[in-house]
């Protein structure tokens, strides 16, 4: 029997109840399918950046390295710790150190689901580069507090790094429907998005089996939202794919069912799934956190490690649960009661 080692990293806030909520569902998942899993669970997290003053140890990359995947909950407590530190402390230098270059966010309407859009079904893919482009880190301040204070912040694009994740876009695209759309906003950057869509035109011959087309980002933004069914695989930037995979979450729901993951498609390191949607310090102590994302980004690293058909079973499963109604409405159903439904499904 295969077993699986798996990093649980649940973070802050709602992160633990959908963590544990989404191992139940896994558990579950690797019965039926044959398969083991095992767990450690680390308990970094901004609770323990207060204690140590790091967000995690200084080997804790080192640490990681040994699981096969890891799993994530939620990262952040902004009333405590700033948003710039548990980013930089946790999330960016796993995603950097495991060469996780690939954020991969599937966003469609579950069963059951009411979107705020009056579209028909769509089923979009979105790519969205990992480890460089605007998100670098690249920059500094000086004059601070003063009137000539100035702050650079520099966005790094590689010919390695931009060419690499359009070609990941395009194979995905050719696995499904054929249509790529690379994101680009090249009439207002002349150098970092010229330089995209060149190398977007340098790979399209060697996918002539796929129609790709370049829009600007506000473009698309529009696009997303008035002709979403139009859209398959949407290849972007650091910060242009994360601006518009929220509106791919507010599209499909919110952000109760918007999952991710974080690929190092050579598989030279472990790859990291978490769901999207924060924290939540508002509701993280009232039991009514939707595990839904954590539980679709759970069958995406099952995915991953090969295990296609137990992926499978649970996504059948979250849409069973949803078609009945189960966790669909945010707030109404106890996080709980979620779970035991997507558990019956699966069972």
């Amino acid at each position: 029997m295969t077993t699986y080692t798996i990093a649980l990293v649940p973070g802050d806030g709602i992160g633990g109840p959908v963590i544990e909520a989404a191992w139940q569902i896994l558990e579950a998942a690797a019965k039926r399918g044959n398969f083991a899993l095992e767990a450690k669970s680390f308990p970094w997290s901004c609770a323990f950046y207060k204690e140590t003053g790091s967000m995690m140890p200084s080997d804790g990359i080192e640490t990681l390295r040994g699981h096969d995947a890891i799993l994530l909950g939620a990262v952040g407590w902004p009333a405590e710790v700033p948003d710039s530190v548990s980013l930089h402390g946790l999330l960016l230098p796993i995603r950097k150190a495991f060469v996780q270059y690939a954020n991969i966010r599937p966003h469609r309407l579950l069963p059951g689901v009411e979107g705020p859009l009056r579209a028909g079904a769509f089923d979009i893919l979105c790519i969205r580069e990992n480890t460089e482009g605007e998100y670098s880190g690249a920059g500094g301040r000086v004059h601070v507090g003063t009137m000539d204070e100035v702050a650079v912040e520099t966005s790094i694009f590689t010919r390695a790094g931009v060419e690499r994740i359009l070609r990941f876009g395009f194979e995905q695209a050719r696995a499904r429907r054929g249509k790529l759309a690379s994101v680009t906003k090249s009439n207002a950057q002349k150098y970092s998005m010229v330089f995209w869509d060149e190398i977007t035109r340098k790979l399209e011959a060697d996918y002539p089996d796929v129609e790709v087309t370049s829009y600007h980002v506000d473009a698309l933004a529009a696009r997303m939202i008035t002709a979403p069914e139009s859209l398959d695989v949407v290849v972007a930037s650091n910060l242009f794919g994360d601006i518009l995979t929220d509106i791919g979450a507010a599209i499909q729901g919110g952000l109760g069912f918007a999952a991710s993951a974080n690929i190092n498609p050579e598989r030279s390191a472990p790859s990291m799934f978490e769901p999207v949607h924060g924290s939540a310090p508002d509701i993280a102590h009232l039991g009514i956190a939707n595990p839904i994302a954590a539980i679709w980004s759970a069958a995406m690293m099952l995915d991953h490690l090969g295990e296609a058909a137990a992926a499978a079973d649970i996504i059948k499963a979250v849409e069973t649960a949803t078609a009945q109604g189960i966790g669909t409405v945010p707030g109404r159903d106890r996080t709980d009661a979620i779970t035991a439904a997507v558990l019956a499904a699966l069972a």
